[in-house]
């Protein structure tokens, strides 16, 4: 978390900071912005696999008194105007495409204003996959699925239990019940109540029209801004049977008990 304020130079209010984030996820909250900051992101990896990296940020709710460009060699591209109150938009960029350059709007009264935001450094292919539009839509072949118990974020067995729609930010919210967990990054699929059920909630695309049913499904997905985003999902009958049948020609890119 980096947190500069415009309040240390209140009375040069053409200058411009430099801010720099060493990790590949973070926030950063620019209290009463003044004059404009300047973050650079520099991951601690090699500069050769930078062209690799995509970068995504999603301003917090909240978030005024700045506007963000997306800036290369002198060149602004605005990015997020000020006062947009696009609920849980990302915004994402190649990482060769240029730094974020944010730039304060005049205020009368900077002390209300504070401009923030979420980012993520992530690969090109993983954030391509959240992104299109029609990834967690269409249906994963057999070979997706299995690389995806090998790579994903999340990995369960369980049931939709029931899913709540979010016209406005054009999501919706699966709320899961566990039956096995093979694997989660973070803790998202938890204990609940006294009966020690694991629940947990996975956001997927309003336009993918899913909707409670019977059965297990088994749910893969990749951790973005703290939330769970769907990845393949399949019957749990159909993962038994690819898997093994993977198993049997050897073809299984890793091992994972299915039952």
């Amino acid at each position: 978390l980096s947190s500069p304020s415009g309040l240390t130079h209140e009375s040069h209010k053409k200058d411009v900071e430099q801010v720099y984030l060493r990790c590949s996820e973070g926030s950063i909250e620019w209290m009463y912005p003044t004059g404009a900051l300047i973050v650079n992101l520099r991951p601690n990896t090699s500069p050769a696999s930078y062209k690799h990296l995509t970068v995504c940020i999603k301003p917090f709710k909240d978030s005024a008194g700045a506007n963000i460009y997306l800036e290369k060699t002198g060149e602004l591209k605005l990015l997020v105007r000020d006062g947009d109150r696009s609920p849980s938009k990302v915004y994402c960029f190649g990482y060769d495409q240029g730094g974020l350059f944010i730039e304060a709007t005049p205020q009368q009264d900077i002390s209300r204003k504070i401009t923030g935001f979420q980012y993520e450094l992530m690969n090109k292919e993983i954030a391509s996959d959240l992104h299109t539009v029609s990834a967690p839509c269409r249906p994963c072949s057999d070979t997706e699925v299995l690389l995806a118990v090998c790579t994903s974020d999340f990995v369960i067995r369980g049931s939709i239990q029931d899913v709540t729609n979010q016209a406005e930010e054009q999501e919706s919210i699966i709320h899961v019940g566990v039956n096995k967990l093979y694997r989660q990054k973070s803790k998202v699929f938890q204990l609940t109540g006294e009966s020690g059920n694991w629940r947990g909630q996975i956001k997927t695309l309003l336009e993918c029209g899913v909707k409670p049913g019977d059965g297990d499904f088994l749910f893969t997905g990749r951790m973005h801004f703290g939330e769970a985003r769907l990845g393949c999902a399949p019957r749990f009958k159909d993962f038994q049977r690819m898997y093994k049948e993977a198993k049997d020609k050897g073809l299984n890119p890793c091992e994972i008990g299915p039952d």
